[in-house]
């Protein structure tokens, strides 16, 4: 991959061959799209390289292969990357794995695990977990008290397992549980609020499952999707309590209602005190560090950002806009996860393409930017793209096929809007979920600017 500056003068007239309608500049030329195009598969394959970096096969086989311990072993994984997980653990530990579980969403299963008769594999419901969800979580249950007392367990836990197993507090019905999750995904709360509301109605988060391990020896290994890496808010922390150790009922400000009534009703359980072994073997850092390696490889300035993008989602988009105005040319790389407030009842998409979309419509005409965000799962909202990737002229391009970019942003439908602007980021179940990440591509704006960067 060579990588090279673009001018503005050949910015101005860069646009993708995808979308609605035929390809113009404001001059009425065809358009040029090779310059832009480069930009854009730069941003992506940089994305496709972190991926493969924290790919959860990878991730775990690694692990495993500085240390793999000897003996009788029964591994559990759950979570959105949990498939992938599995096949690492069963390249190194090989017939020393006894028997295992897998709980992932459904789709999940064809990455990276070949049929194992060990292996049993279960579905749960994602993003609000539901029967299925609740019915892995008794297979969970299950599977744990039947292993034999030899068996050393191991935990390979990622993302999504909050929603994917669940075993609710005695009195908490299926239906309030799902009503719960709906809010929560709307709240706009982070993930740390979000959780201590999800621990308060189960049996199994914040570090509750130790009561169903006995006293079996267990190793637990992370993909992180949570800022800071705390093995207590990944996957709602199955095996943690949260690092402040309490474990109390919510008492937030936002909360309806209804939901502190429902909580109130819940007497709490103390956490187990034990601890257990475990390694964040993938993260989101991990990711952003192989972006920029690969980037200074090809001979670019690259600069990860050391501050997470966080909260809002168009303060984020703003923090992002007045960056690009201001920088040198380079590559620059964000990791986080925004918040969105959802409306009654939203349109396609995510925050990852709300955030996309929020940026191009601040981007002043001709500021030469191309930007990737997208969800290192491969699964943004309620869409099947992981992102989306835009530039100066994506808000022209949507414009044309008659949509607003303000209107669908408040209808939170931008993953509409950049499917007809030809700029949504489809990936795939990926095997990982390590949050999300953002590319920033500046590019010369003078003559005096193209020079390698």
């Amino acid at each position: 991959m060579t990588c090279s500056v673009i001018s503005s003068a050949a910015w101005r007239r860069c646009v993708p061959e995808s979308g609605c309608h035929a390809r113009q500049s404001a001059d009425g030329l065809p358009v040029t799209v090779s310059e832009v195009r480069h930009a854009r598969a730069l941003v992506e394959a940089l994305f496709r390289e972190a991926l493969q970096a924290v790919h959860g096969r990878r991730c775990v086989a690694q692990y495993l292969q500085a240390g793999a311990r000897t003996g009788e072993t029964a591994v559990i994984a759950i979570g959105k990357a949990a498939c992938a997980m599995m096949a690492g653990a069963v390249d190194v530990l090989q017939d020393a794995v006894r028997s295992g579980l897998t709980i992932s969403a459904a789709g999940e299963a064809p990455v990276c695990q070949p049929a194992d008769s060990r292996i049993r594999h279960v579905c749960g419901n994602h993003p609000v977990p539901a029967a299925d969800s609740l019915a892995a979580g008794q297979t969970l249950l299950e599977f744990l008290a039947t292993r034999p007392a030899r068996d050393r367990l191991l935990f390979l836990i990622s993302g999504g397992t909050s929603s994917l197993v669940e075993v609710p507090q005695a009195g908490i019905a299926p239906a309030e549980l799902q009503a719960v999750n709906d809010w929560l995904l709307g709240s706009g709360l982070d993930i740390v609020q979000m959780n201590r509301v999800r621990c308060a109605l189960s049996q199994i988060k914040c570090g509750r499952l130790r009561r169903f391990l006995g006293a079996r020896d267990a190793r637990v290994l992370l993909l992180s999707d949570v800022p800071g890496d705390d093995a207590g808010v990944i996957g709602s922390g199955l095996l943690y309590p949260p690092s402040s150790g309490a474990v109390p009922l919510p008492s937030l400000p936002s909360l309806p209602d209804w939901l502190q009534a429902l909580t109130d009703r819940v007497t709490a359980v103390e956490a187990f005190a034990g601890e257990i072994e475990h390694c964040i073997v993938g993260s989101n850092r991990v990711a952003l560090d192989a972006i920029v390696a690969g980037a200074r490889r090809e001979g670019w300035q690259a600069m990860r950002m050391d501050e997470p993008l966080t909260g809002d989602v168009h303060q984020a988009a703003g923090r992002i806009v007045a960056q690009c105005q201001s920088a040198v040319p380079g590559l620059y790389v964000w990791g986080g996860e925004t918040t969105v407030r959802l409306p009654e009842q939203p349109g396609e998409g995510g925050r990852n393409q709300q955030l996309a979309l929020a940026v191009a419509d601040r981007l002043t005409p001709g500021l030469p930017v191309v930007l990737l965000s997208a969800g290192t799962d491969g699964r943004d909202g309620n869409s099947d793209a992981a992102g989306a990737i835009i530039d100066a002229q994506t808000v022209t391009r949507g414009r044309q096929c008659g949509l607003d970019p303000g209107d669908t942003l408040r209808r939170a439908a931008a993953g509409t809007f950049l499917a007809a602007s030809g700029d949504r980021l489809v990936t795939g179940p990926t095997g990982t979920n390590v949050m999300d990440i953002v590319i920033a591509v500046k590019l010369a704006e003078t003559a005096d600017e193209a020079r390698p960067v």
